[in-house]
């Protein structure tokens, strides 16, 4: 059998996601890998069936309760994020707090500095126009140089590798027929 990248990672969420449940059934508490692996096969279970994003980030929450998680594991994971396919196509979803707030002072917490934070410092910046010539929207994930994007989205704007001047695991959606003016960042690293 021949699976893409895509298809083995979904089938290896789902085999967490089963390993998870089998825990839970005979009164285990979940690690950090199986209890992420539950969270996002129920997401990606939830797109197919084609609820609305905010429907998702919603359920995917009551997922996994703190009281089953092993010492530590809700600090450890402030947040996950999958790709999951929707009716309208693939949208990478973030979850904060997938097994709720943690203790401030627990073991694995996770404190942010004072201030601001400057994303991808030093990095030259541009504008950029998204034109979606196709028939349906289209989303553009934080992470997707702006040279692979969908053929359907036509890019007018700088020459050379970009991607969206945004945070890690956001996306914006340009709809069809539409032209969206977005803030873009030079990717770093080798070529």
């Amino acid at each position: 059998m021949h699976l893409t990248p895509r298809e083995h990672e979904r089938l290896l969420l789902a085999a967490g996601a089963d390993l998870a449940r089998r825990r839970i059934a005979r009164g285990a508490l979940l690690g950090a890998a199986e209890a992420v692996a539950l969270v996002c096969d129920e997401i990606c279970e939830l797109a197919w069936d084609g609820l609305a994003y905010e429907q998702v980030v919603a359920r995917a929450r009551e997922v996994v309760a703190p009281h089953q998680l092993v010492d530590g594991v809700a600090a450890a994971v402030p947040a996950l994020q999958v790709e999951a396919l929707f009716p309208h196509g693939s949208v990478l979803v973030h979850v904060d707090a997938p097994f709720g707030s943690p203790a401030a002072d627990g073991p694995g917490a996770v404190r942010a500095a004072a201030g601001e934070v400057e994303l991808a410092p030093g990095r030259e910046r541009a504008t950029a126009v998204l034109h979606n010539t196709g028939h349906l929207p289209i989303w553009v994930s934080s992470h997707v140089p702006l040279d692979q994007l969908n053929p359907a989205l036509h890019v007018e704007g700088p020459g050379g590798r970009y991607r969206l001047d945004v945070p890690a695991g956001t996306a914006l959606r340009v709809d069809a027929g539409a032209e969206r003016e977005v803030a873009v960042v030079r990717i770093g690293g080798t070529a």
